[in-house]
């Protein structure tokens, strides 16, 4: 089992950043390749970004392109993401997960494990 912890979310001016953090704890962390999604109220569970095993590869969904920049440190067994220049279309739970299989990196179904989800909550 993987436990997954979402930090750092919370309430920003369009224009703004946050850093979201999440931290693993159970099976080795550097097995498993890691996604944040995202969930805006009525509508479907959504990828924003992933990151490989190693931190060598990353993906990203083209809103996000150019604002977001996820990375991971292995020893403190943690994924961020960085979000810069935040728009009211953000606004949503974000959620962190792990796969061992990198393949289909933006489908959620992909994932075997998920944190609880943090809030992001961007006013115009």
């Amino acid at each position: 089992q993987v436990q997954l912890v979402e930090s750092g979310g919370g309430l920003v001016q369009a224009g703004g950043s946050l850093r979201l953090s999440c931290a693993a704890s159970g099976r080795t962390f550097s097995d498993y390749n890691m996604g944040w999604f995202r969930q805006a109220p009525g509508k479907e569970r959504e990828f924003v970004a992933a990151i490989n095993w190693s931190g060598s590869s990353t993906y990203y969904v083209d809103s996000v392109k150019g604002r977001f920049t996820i990375s991971r440190d292995n020893a403190k067994n943690t994924v961020y993401l960085q979000m810069n220049t935040l728009r009211p279309e953000d606004t949503a739970v974000y959620y962190c997960a792990a796969t061992q299989f990198l393949r289909a990196y933006y489908a959620p179904a992909n994932y075997n494990y998920w944190g609880q989800g943090t809030q992001v909550t961007v006013t115009s």
